[in-house]
């Protein structure tokens, strides 16, 4: 129902569709593909010659802003290390194990708690709580349709495309006070916070809100795909700390998120993302996509 009212809304969905269906999409260019993207969730031109808004400039940076680097900063084994050696091992995630493949992990050897994820794609996360009642049928099924997926093709994410995938595993932490565990998302525009967003809710039954703060820790007042909670929650200890770290990671970038937890008085890094929502969330109202675009500085050379 949701393609049909989509089609009749926008007929450029049909050949987005056929391209997905065909398989056509594979081998689709990239350029091509984004503003086909664009018309279909916008429903407008994507202006690449003189990109105004956040969206559009998002698309830019994935066609234009190609530093090899970027590559490891978003494989979810070969960050650790990288954003080690600029703000420390102590605020790395403890890895317990990386392999190729599902049946490759020694399950006996993990803890009753542990968090499984693959390196190479977004939304793969598998949190087991307690060993003894984990589902490792549908772990293995789950996790091993996400080793075949590419994150790049769907979204043209290019960093993503040469990843090899593998799956990971990692220390399981929790706030010991029962609390939501929260991670708070810098965006970092040219190497400056500038504002960033906490998610929340994520296991409730009414779905992920999403909150925006500036740097004075104020609600912002707008929404992007998710909408806000409509509670005010603490400014986090950490939060000086957060913002350098994400201005040290972010330094020379034109745009990139960079994402902490923080619990039981400790602070961790989360990952970094160059291209949150892949640069398809609207906003709402409208006009903050231009004021967050207005933001991002972009470089004078492109880097294929």
């Amino acid at each position: 129902m949701n393609k049909i009212k989509r089609i009749i809304n926008n007929p450029y969905w049909i050949l987005y569709y056929f391209l997905l269906a065909t398989k056509v999409s594979r081998i689709t260019p990239d350029k091509w593909y984004l503003k086909l993207q664009y018309r279909c969730f916008f429903n407008k031109k994507l202006n690449l010659k003189n990109p105004k808004s956040f969206n559009e400039k998002l698309q830019w940076l994935k066609l234009y802003d190609r530093k090899p680097e970027y590559i490891k900063m978003v494989d979810k084994h070969e960050v650790k290390q990288y954003v080690a050696n600029i703000i420390g091992e102590e605020y790395i995630i403890p890895t317990l194990g990386i392999w190729d493949k599902f049946d490759d992990i020694d399950f006996d050897k993990l803890p009753m708690q542990f968090v499984l994820k693959c390196t190479h794609d977004s939304g793969s996360t598998i949190i087991c709580s307690d060993k003894s009642k984990f589902d490792f049928s549908v772990a293995k099924q789950k996790l091993s349709n996400f080793l075949k997926n590419s994150h790049y093709l769907p979204s043209r994410e290019w960093p993503y495309k040469n990843i090899k995938p593998k799956i990971i595993c990692e220390k399981y932490i929790e706030d010991v006070s029962g609390a939501e565990l929260k991670d708070y998302k810098f965006m970092s525009f040219n190497g400056e916070v500038k504002c960033l967003f906490v998610c929340l809710n994520r296991r409730k039954i009414t779905g992920l809100n999403v909150d925006f703060y500036d740097m004075e820790w104020l609600p912002m007042p707008f929404e992007r795909h998710y909408a806000n909670s409509g509670t005010l929650i603490p400014r986090p200890k950490f939060f000086d700390k957060m913002v350098e770290f994400s201005e040290k990671l972010s330094k020379n970038i034109p745009f990139v998120r960079v994402d902490f937890y923080e619990t039981n008085g400790k602070l961790y890094f989360g990952e970094l993302t160059f291209f949150p929502g892949s640069g398809w969330e609207e906003f709402t109202p409208e006009e903050w996509d231009y004021k967050l675009g207005s933001m991002i500085k972009l470089p004078m050379n492109k880097v294929y």
